[in-house]
């Protein structure tokens, strides 16, 4: 293994990278991520090592990489050097970042709370400093939620916006390859080589619209923490108008997401799961098990929501308004949570995650505040194709608040 200039030793204090010898690629020599070292999360191939998806089944039952996935080649390409890859939530199913397997990560930023999943340790490695950038996946949350606990920048890009080639898939049509940072100017530099022009170049973004649903869902403390950096989003895009995007209420998304993208799982998965028998940790066997016997009526109502909300927020955010709200509604649960108590969390996040999950919507969230010590995300969600623009903002913020840019 090579090791980068000025890198130096690469120490695994969080242990966020999986098991076993870690792979290191050297990037090109020069190009736009020239200095930057980054790491992958552990269901993007990398060639000649395996890609475990966070279960010692699935490594079993699966062949070394053949090739590098494009994204990871791009990365290189253009400059960037892979110091290794992540661990993950088992199959990617899970917001916590547990791994029973691997080992749960540290959240460097709160070390007696959960990092985040199912990208938990591409978070946890940004957060610790191990790496410049991070890749992560995001299908109902797990690039957004983690760089809400561990205190970091992350993109979910507009769906489709970037390969997911040489990528294992949880739901097809929600999963999307997103990315984490200390910087939002990083954050915006591998932006620059991966997502493609916005569909309006050189467009402004705005009016600023609060969706009131989900500050409302959001604990009050939150809230208050995620104050200040509200206030100045709007020194930048004018006052806030409140905005109802969902009468049926947050509870409606979280069902349709819920159900539609359950049945994607099991059609995704569903064979190796039913051949294979594999061991599971506590809450993927039982969110399995709910995709395996999901209702067909319920996932045929839940696409038909999500087609409903789609046309709804896409005409809403058409001209360029930009949707504010806490990332998650509180900080991120104690290690010591119970099951039922996580299983609460997540229902309160993902019926605001799936906002951007149902719609398709870019998403930035920006380490924004502290609750109780711990930190919390504030989030800013375009029109797809509204990318770049969105970065931009994420950057003109952080420097209006004083974040690292």
């Amino acid at each position: 293994m090579t090791e980068a200039p000025g890198f130096g030793d690469l120490t695994d204090t969080v242990s966020a990278f999986v098991p076993g010898p870690r792979v290191e690629r050297r990037g090109a020599a020069s190009g736009p991520l020239a200095g930057l070292s980054f790491a992958v999360k552990d269901l993007y191939d990398v060639a000649g090592t395996p890609t475990t998806y966070g279960n010692p089944d699935w490594a079993r039952t699966h062949p070394v990489a053949a090739a590098d996935a494009p994204v990871v080649q791009a990365l290189l390409q253009a400059g960037g050097f892979l110091r290794g890859k992540t661990k993950t939530v088992e199959l990617a199913y899970g917001l916590t970042g547990e791994n029973v397997w691997h080992g749960t990560p540290l959240d460097p930023a709160a070390p007696d709370r959960f990092p985040g999943g199912s990208s938990c340790g591409s978070a946890a490695a940004v957060a610790a400093g191990l790496v410049d950038f991070a890749m992560g996946s995001d299908t109902g949350g797990s690039v957004r939620i983690p760089a809400s606990y561990c205190g970091i920048f992350g993109i979910r890009p507009s769906w489709g916006a970037v390969s997911l080639a040489g990528a294992c898939g949880l739901g097809p049509s929600f999963d999307t390859a997103g990315w984490f940072a200390a910087r939002a100017s990083v954050l915006a530099q591998v932006g620059e080589v991966l997502l493609p022009e916005d569909t309006a170049p050189g467009a402004r973004l705005g009016p600023l619209l609060k969706v009131e649903a989900a500050w409302m869902n959001a604990l009050p403390s939150t809230v208050l923490a995620l104050t200040d950096a509200l206030q100045a989003l709007e020194g930048l895009l004018g006052r806030t108008a409140r905005v109802d995007l969902a009468p049926e209420g947050l509870a409606t998304l979280y069902e349709s997401f819920r159900c539609a993208q359950a049945e994607e799982a099991w059609a995704t998965l569903g064979s190796w799961v039913a051949a294979i028998g594999p061991r599971f940790g506590p809450g993927v066997q039982e969110r399995f098990d709910a995709a395996r016997t999901m209702p067909p009526e319920k996932a045929a109502a839940g696409r038909a929501f999500r087609r409903v909300f789609q046309a709804r927020m896409r005409a809403l955010l058409a001209g360029g308004a930009v949707l504010v709200f806490p990332t998650s509604p509180a900080p991120a649960p104690k290690l010591t949570a119970s099951l039922a108590d996580q299983n609460a969390v997540r229902e309160l996040t993902m019926g605001v995650s799936a906002i951007s999950g149902l719609a398709g919507l870019c998403e930035v969230s920006i380490p924004a505040g502290r609750d109780g010590g711990a930190p919390v995300g504030l989030s800013l969600v375009a029109a797809p194709g509204r990318d770049r623009a969105l970065l931009s903002l994420a950057a003109r913020l952080s420097e209006a608040t004083g974040l690292p840019g």
